[in-house]
């Protein structure tokens, strides 16, 4: 098929001088003028952008990201087997997210997990190397020592979740404590009493804030929190189940479940009706994150809705912020946002 194109010298690929020599300017303004300067006259332009169309010219985006050290990329980094990964909508969302906020840009997206200590090693090393311009890190343990890696290697970063209440790196997250005590408060205003919970791992920080919330609801509707209604899980569905069995054996009188996530509350289900025990009759039941997985249970579950997909996009915002600051990493710490996004109880036919 014959292409009328105009092509470069030798009938290759149309250069940055020969669209220079159609426009009549100089290289540097030709450069100028692909890269944005405001520097250049709107007549300049306008010839530059007729001589670009007329050749065919298509900018070397490699060549540009390799003079300003950069690579027009970005990792999203999930130190999780990606058997979770697959398993929960919330990191699906986030990444639902992150897409969104990237569809405008040149940016690549680099998606890794690293949930063994080999991957781990094999991450960091890529890192070392600098073949991301910035890193997204979701769901990350209070002990993982990828966040002051990329610290160390001076990288951009934003934690979907701090590891803790004083978090240097930028971070963005759902009101885990507000959700977690709205969740409680509505148990207590159906007028449950024995109102157990099940927690994700608390090496993670937003797992300890749906526990600190459950227990200042308690705690502000004057009772006491019963350590033996409170049972530590790990976010998956099988653990939800482990947890909900253990609970019926040590509080067979409970009478409501909140569960750390949807995932976890699909398997307290299971054990509940297996046991005999009618939701919401007998037991009510909360999850949180307001996944898919709430909406299409029998019955459809109350659940906190924390706003996942937003979370992808203004993660990604801020690094791409944070990429484009030209101060030393060391001199940002102090300034580095700390976004908390508000969270949203959707009762349902559960509670």
């Amino acid at each position: 098929m014959r292409s009328d194109r105009p092509k470069g010298r030798g009938g290759g690929r149309p250069t940055l001088e020969e669209v220079a020599a159609r426009a009549g300017v100089g290289r540097g303004t030709v450069s100028r003028v692909i890269n944005g300067s405001p520097r250049v006259s709107a007549r300049t332009r306008a010839a530059v952008e007729e001589a670009v169309a007329e050749l065919g010219y298509v900018p070397n985006t490699a060549a540009r990201a390799l003079a300003a050290n950069r690579t027009d990329s970005i990792a999203v980094v999930v130190p999780e087997p990606e058997s979770r990964f697959f398993a929960e909508p919330y990191f699906s969302d986030i990444i639902h997210g992150v897409g969104r906020a990237l569809a405008d840009t040149d940016m690549q997206l680099l998606l890794t997990f690293a949930g063994g200590d080999r991957e781990r090693q094999r991450l960091a090393q890529y890192l070392s190397a600098h073949r991301v311009d910035g890193v997204l890190l979701v769901s990350v343990h209070a002990d993982d020592p990828l966040p002051d890696l990329l610290r160390q290697l001076e990288i951009p970063a934003v934690i979907s979740g701090r590891r803790s209440a004083e978090e240097p790196l930028a971070s963005v997250d759902s009101d885990n404590f507000a959700g977690a005590r709205a969740a409680v408060t509505h148990l207590l205003a159906r007028g449950r009493r024995a109102i157990a919970t099940i927690t994700g791992r608390l090496d993670v920080y937003g797992a300890q804030r749906r526990l600190d919330g459950y227990r200042d609801a308690l705690a502000e509707a004057g009772y006491g929190v019963d350590e033996s209604l409170v049972a530590r899980s790990d976010f998956t569905e099988d653990g939800g189940r482990r947890a909900m069995a253990e609970l019926l054996d040590r509080r067979p009188d409970l009478d409501a479940v909140f569960a750390g996530s949807d995932v976890m509350a699909a398997g307290a289900r299971q054990v509940l009706r297996g046991a005999g025990r009618r939701i919401p009759d007998d037991v009510a039941l909360v999850g949180f994150d307001d996944s898919a997985i709430a909406r299409h249970m029998d019955p459809p579950l109350t659940s906190v809705r924390q706003p996942i997909v937003r979370m992808g996009q203004v993660m990604t915002d801020v690094l791409l912020t944070e990429i484009a600051d030209p101060r030393p990493t060391a001199t940002r710490d102090l300034s580095r946002p700390r976004i908390i996004l508000p969270t949203e109880l959707v009762c349902r036919a559960s509670s």
